[in-house]
């Protein structure tokens, strides 16, 4: 599904980041669609993020650049493995830029 990523960060500072939740939920469900993958659904992704005090975040943003990627070449999309970018982002605390390049790569598969 194409989202509007502008939207989608308003409405995440509006609702205090629990919009965020549903966006971290249903970007890691659709990559985990298109990469064939079989790892954590969104819901036990936040799940692993709580109850490892936010370290599996950093594990997810690292494995979100890898399926990205993966699913781009299924596809034929032109995505890099931005896995490295996504892991120093989400350590330096700048994990809504994350969401927002995860997005736009997402968007690229709803663009035929």
């Amino acid at each position: 599904k194409n989202r509007n990523i502008a939207m989608q960060v308003i409405l995440s500072i509006l609702t205090c980041g629990i919009y965020g939740l549903y966006w971290f939920i249903t970007m890691t469900d659709e990559s985990n669609v298109l990469s064939d993958e079989k790892t954590a659904s969104g819901g036990m992704a936040v799940l692993l993020t709580l109850v490892t005090c936010g370290i599996y975040s950093f594990y997810w943003n690292y494995k979100m650049g890898q399926k990205l990627n993966l699913a781009g070449r299924k596809y034929n999309k032109s995505i890099s493995d931005n896995s490295v970018l996504y892991l120093v982002l989400s350590l330096l605390g700048l994990t809504i830029v994350n969401y927002c390049l995860i997005q736009s790569d997402l968007n690229k598969f709803s663009n035929n």
